[in-house]
């Protein structure tokens, strides 16, 4: 069947008088429960099992925490030069320091899961015309299938981030910490509200893509490269969110900063940085080298941890920006192929 325009079919006159807009949305939200409840089982099992995942890993910290006996986690002797950490704490941050990362391929999941089995399936197969048949407009066909998956994306990865954020906080106290620093790749898109941000947005791209395209595999294929493209462009840029502190004259911001740009000022204030020299900026040589172009004092260009939520307000208030634009591009795509 062509799905080359979307002409609803007018619904009997009887049935038009009966359904209010209220009671067909409700019938859309549960005729979508119904047709996927297979998939929202497994989501939620899913879920359960990312919870309870983290949860055991922080039980077998606690439960190794006596072996910890010197002042840094050391599990060796405390005049021993070897390090070693229990195995319990191992396991925690191998899988807490992924945590973001893992909540960003959910995030994608969802968009593909909403452009392709929730609304371009039904596009493609025609489908969609036995709902619009029983008095569910147009607007408010699309409008049922953005509201079930936003609404349990926010409530599942919500869940999931608190857990991520809880386990970091227990785990990142130690010295001895791998991996868990806030502003890490696989850790700051987990511990905070931009994490639903993406969610949001998957969800979003996925609706315009499916209405664009109206094609399953395809709406799916193009919404997760989006997606991907999005996140990656975000996360090499991230640091600009906020503008940054400033260290000049040499020295350490601390243990717990971001340092983004390190280099030199002019007399000008023009940054050079350390990058653009062959040498590392521990060598001589890079100093020379710098002080060669005009460099007259060191810089350091840093986020210190005070600027988490900035970063993280900002960065979610982009992403529900932009998903209120794609929502709002698949309702205009929509209104122009029912006419």
């Amino acid at each position: 069947m062509s799905t080359s325009t979307l002409t609803p079919p007018k619904p009997d006159a009887a049935t038009a008088a009966k359904a209010s807009p209220k009671a067909s949305l409700r019938g859309s939200v549960r005729v979508i429960l119904r047709a996927h409840r297979r998939s929202l089982w497994a989501a939620g099992a899913l879920l359960g099992l990312g919870v309870g995942s983290a949860a055991a890993l922080l039980i077998w910290v606690a439960a190794d925490a006596s072996k910890e006996l010197c002042p840094d986690g050391d599990v060796t002797p405390c005049s021993d030069d070897v390090y070693t950490t229990t195995m319990g704490r191992n396991a925690a941050e191998s899988v807490l320091s992924g945590g973001g990362s893992a909540l960003l391929l959910l995030a994608c999941l969802i968009g593909a899961f909403v452009a392709g089995p929730l609304i371009s399936r039904e596009l493609e197969s025609g489908t969609f015309r036995m709902a619009w048949a029983q008095s569910v407009s147009p607007a408010r066909w699309p409008a049922a299938r953005l509201a079930v998956p936003a609404a349990l994306s926010v409530a599942g990865v919500g869940l999931l981030s608190l857990v991520q954020r809880w386990g970091w906080t227990q785990l990142r106290e130690k010295p001895s910490a791998f991996g868990l620093k806030w502003f890490d790749e696989g850790i700051f898109p987990g511990i905070g509200p931009v994490a639903v941000g993406y969610a949001l947005f998957a969800v979003a791209v996925g609706a315009l893509c499916a209405l664009l395209i109206r094609r399953m595999l395809q709406s799916m294929a193009a919404t997760t490269v989006v997606l991907a493209v999005v996140m990656a462009g975000a996360t090499k840029r991230r640091w600009m969110l906020w503008p940054t502190d400033r260290l000049v004259g040499g020295g350490f911001p601390g243990n717990d900063t971001w340092m983004t740009e390190m280099g030199m000022l002019t007399a000008s204030g023009e940054k050079l940085f350390w990058e653009d020299c062959k040498s590392s900026y521990e060598d001589p040589g890079a100093v020379d080298c710098l002080t060669a172009q005009g460099g007259v004092s060191d810089f350091t260009d840093y986020h210190p941890i005070g600027h988490f939520w900035p970063l993280q307000l900002v960065g979610t208030g982009i992403l529900l920006a932009l998903a209120a634009l794609a929502v709002f591009a698949a309702f205009r795509v929509l209104r122009r192929l029912h006419g």
